[in-house]
């Protein structure tokens, strides 16, 4: 089963603003004639970053199955954890540091193997972690500190 992520109004100013501004600045260069043809290299470079950081924000979903576990993809970066190594989930916390294939706040926080940390966020937190516990019962789930389950 397919999950998009969701995509919450910080992550989208974020992500929408900066591609909006740098976007912006190169045409207005272009406009004015300020660039010339040895300064096309900003341009490229500038247009790569606004494509890297779009291909993040719309390409982001979470995939669950029986013979791969979790698959994660976030523009360039995928990955796979096998559900046998998923030993407990936090929802509705946000991991600030770590690897975070995720566009928005208040998501789920996949513990895997002994010290591994995942953060996603899908669409909705319920549905995925119901998907998952058909794949694998034993996972634990907490709500911040609370043990869910």
């Amino acid at each position: 089963m397919k999950f998009n992520s969701r995509k919450d109004i910080l992550f989208s100013f974020i992500i929408l603003g900066i591609s909006v501004f740098l976007t912006g600045i190169m045409i207005l260069d272009i406009v004015n004639g300020k660039m010339e043809k040895e300064g096309y290299w900003p341009l490229f470079l500038v247009f790569g970053i606004v494509g890297l950081l779009l291909w993040l924000f719309f390409g982001t979903n979470y995939e669950l199955s029986e013979k791969d576990g979790l698959i994660y993809r976030s523009g360039p970066f995928n990955g796979k954890i096998n559900t046998d190594r998923i030993t407990e989930i936090i929802k509705g916390k946000t991991l600030w540091v770590g690897f975070r294939p995720a566009t928005a706040r208040k998501g789920l926080i996949i513990k895997y193997d002994k010290y591994n940390e995942l953060y996603i966020s899908p669409k909705t937190n319920e549905t995925f972690i119901n998907k998952i516990l058909e794949l694998k019962s034993g996972i634990k789930i907490s709500d911040g500190h609370k043990e869910l389950k």
